[in-house]
C-alpha cells in the first residue's frame, strides 16, 4: 500500500503548509490518524487571493488552443494516475477502491470535456443600425472563483469547478473538505504539473466559515461555487450577494423514485440497490425515497432486501468489497438515528439497522418497508446506506408525493407505459430526472437542482457558461 501523501496548501504555484490550526486527518475504515495537516491563515488566504489575481491575468492571456492542450493532459495524468489517486480516496474517504477509481476517471472526462468545451465560447456580430459601425458581443472569463467542495466525492466535485473556471480561462481557489483533502491535491498537481500557470490555481484549507467569508467578501473574487448542505449554500449565496457575485450552488436533496407495476420488478430492485448503496449511500443523488406500487411493493421489498444482504461489507482497499465506511461518526450517529425514528413511527425494519463491528465506521445495508410521511427519514435526505420503502396507488398521488419536499435536485421512475414516462418526465419537479435508468450525469450534461437544491448548472455547455461574462462593443 502506497503511503499518504503530506497535506498542504497550493498557492502561488507552490506546496506551503499553513500557518493556521492543526488538523487530523482519519480513515474512516479504521479510525486511525492518516496525517496531520495545517489550516490557512488569514494570512494564507490573502496570499491565495493575491496569487488568484495574477494568476487570472496569466491564464486568460493564454490561447484557447494552449488552454485546451493543458487541460487534456490533466486528463491524461489523471487517467495514468487513477490507481495511486484511487487509492488516497479510499484511504481517506472510504469507498471502495474500484468505485474511487472510476471516479478518477470521471474527473479526468470533465477536464477532456472543458478542454473542448472551453474553445467553442463563441461569440457573435450583430447588424449595426448605423453605417460604418457594427455591433460585437464577445464572451470573456468572469475573474477569480472561490469554489467550496464537500467530502464524498473528493475528485469528481473538484473536477467539475475547476475544469470549468480553467476552461472559460478563470483562475481558481479551491477549498476541499478537509476530511478528504489529499484527492483534490492530487487534481491541483497534476494541474500544474500539466502546464497551468502559477497562481491560476490554488487550494486552500480551512473552517468553512471563516474561509467563505474571508474569499468571498474579497473583491478579488468575482464568483463562487458551492457543493454542499443547503445551509450552507444559503450562508455562501448570503455573502455573494453582498457583492453582488455570481454564484453557482449545488445543495442537498432527497431523490424519489417512482416504481409502476409495469416494471421487472427483480430487475429494478437490484439496479436499485446497486445506487442506493453506492458509496454508501453518501451521494447527493442517490435514490432515497423509493415508493413502490402496492401491486408490486411486497415483491420489491423481498428483492431490495435479498440484494442488499448480499453487499460485502468491509475496507474499501480490500478485493471484493461493494460497500465500504461511511465516512465519519456523525454520518453513523445520523443514520442509525433516523432508522431508529423511522420504526418509532410504524416502518417495518427488514434488514440491516446496525453498525458493523466496533472499528471504523461500517453501517450494515438497510431496507426499511412501509415508511409513513410523518417519519422524519422521508423528509430529511439520510445521505447513508438506508432505503426507506413507501406503498402507493395512482400516479397524481405518487407525483404529488414525490414533489412535496422543498429540495428538487433529482428523481427515478421506472414504468413500460409511454405515455406515463412522459408525464413523469414532465411533471416531476427535480433539474435531474431518470425514466427507467438511474445514469443521469456526465461531464456533458447540466448538473443541478430547483428549489432548495441550489442555483445554476455544473457541466455541459450551462457549466461553462456560469464561468464566462457577456460583453458588448460597439465599435465605429
Amino acid at each position: 500500500m502506497s503511503a499518504y501523501p503530506d497535506v498542504t496548501l497550493h498557492i502561488g504555484g507552490a506546496a506551503r503548509v499553513g500557518s493556521g490550526a492543526e488538523i487530523e486527518i482519519h480513515d474512516p475504515a479504521t479510525g486511525e490518524i492518516l496525517a496531520t495537516a495545517r489550516l490557512a491563515s488569514a494570512v494564507d488566504l490573502d496570499d491565495a487571493l493575491k496569487a488568484a489575481e495574477a494568476g487570472f491575468s496569466a491564464w486568460r492571456a493564454v490561447s484557447v488552443f494552449e488552454r485546451c492542450r493543458i487541460l487534456r493532459r490533466v486528463g491524461e495524468l489523471l487517467r495514468a494516475r487513477q490507481d495511486a489517486i484511487g487509492a488516497v480516496m479510499t484511504r481517506e474517504q472510504g469507498k471502495p477502491l474500484a468505485e474511487a477509481r472510476g471516479e478518477v476517471v470521471a474527473s479526468a472526462e470533465v477536464f477532456e470535456w472543458y478542454a473542448e468545451e472551453g474553445r467553442r465560447a463563441y461569440g457573435r456580430v450583430v447588424p449595426s443600425r448605423t453605417a460604418g459601425a457594427r455591433m460585437i458581443v464577445v464572451r470573456e472569463p468572469i475573474g477569480p472563483v472561490a469554489a467550496f467542495t464537500p467530502w464524498n466525492f473528493p475528485a469528481l466535485t473538484p473536477a467539475r469547478k475547476i475544469a470549468g473556471a480553467l476552461g472559460a480561462g478563470c483562475s481558481i481557489i479551491i477549498k476541499p473538505s478537509e476530511e478528504t483533502p489529499a484527492t483534490c491535491l492530487a487534481l491541483v498537481e497534476a494541474c500544474v504539473e500539466a502546464g497551468v500557470p502559477a497562481g491560476a490555481i490554488n487550494l486552500v484549507l480551512g473552517d468553512p466559515p471563516t474561509v467563505s467569508r474571508h474569499l468571498v467578501s474579497s473583491a478579488v473574487i468575482r464568483k463562487v461555487s458551492f457543493t454542499g448542505s443547503t445551509a450552507g449554500g444559503r450562508a455562501v449565496a448570503a455573502l455573494a450577494a453582498q457583492g453582488p457575485k455570481r454564484a453557482t450552488l449545488e445543495l442537498g436533496g432527497h431523490a424519489p423514485v417512482l416504481v409502476f407495476d409495469d416494471v421487472d420488478v427483480e430487475a429494478v430492485a437490484a439496479l436499485g440497490a446497486q445506487r442506493k448503496f453506492r458509496n454508501a449511500g453518501q451521494v447527493c443523488v442517490a435514490p432515497t425515497r423509493l415508493y413502490v406500487h402496492e401491486a408490486v411493493h411486497d415483491r420489491f421489498v423481498t428483492a431490495l432486501a435479498s440484494a442488499a444482504q448480499r453487499i460485502k461489507v468491509g475496507n474499501g482497499l480490500d478485493q471484493g468489497i461493494g460497500m465500504g465506511p461511511l465516512a465519519n461518526a456523525r454520518r453513523l450517529e445520523a443514520v442509525h438515528g433516523l432508522i431508529e425514528d423511522a420504526q418509532r413511527h410504524g416502518a417495518r425494519l427488514v434488514c440491516g439497522g446496525e453498525r458493523i463491528g466496533n472499528r471504523g465506521f461500517f453501517y450494515a445495508p438497510t431496507v426499511l418497508a412501509d415508511v409513513p410521511e410523518a417519519a422524519a427519514i422521508m423528509s430529511e435526505e439520510p445521505f447513508g446506506p438506508v432505503a426507506p420503502i413507501a406503498r402507493f396507488r395512482d400516479l397524481d398521488e405518487v407525483i404529488s408525493r414525490a414533489n412535496g419536499l422543498p429540495v428538487g435536485l433529482a428523481a427515478y421512475a421506472f414504468t413500460g407505459s409511454g405515455s406515463r414516462a412522459l408525464a413523469l418526465g414532465e411533471r416531476i419537479e427535480a433539474g435531474m430526472v431518470g425514466i427507467n435508468r438511474f445514469e443521469i450525469a456526465a461531464a456533458e450534461t447540466p448538473f443541478g437542482g430547483v428549489k432548495d437544491s441550489g442555483d445554476g448548472r455544473e457541466g455541459g455547455t450551462e457549466g461553462l457558461d456560469a464561468y464566462l461574462v457577456t460583453k458588448t462593443i460597439s465599435q465605429a
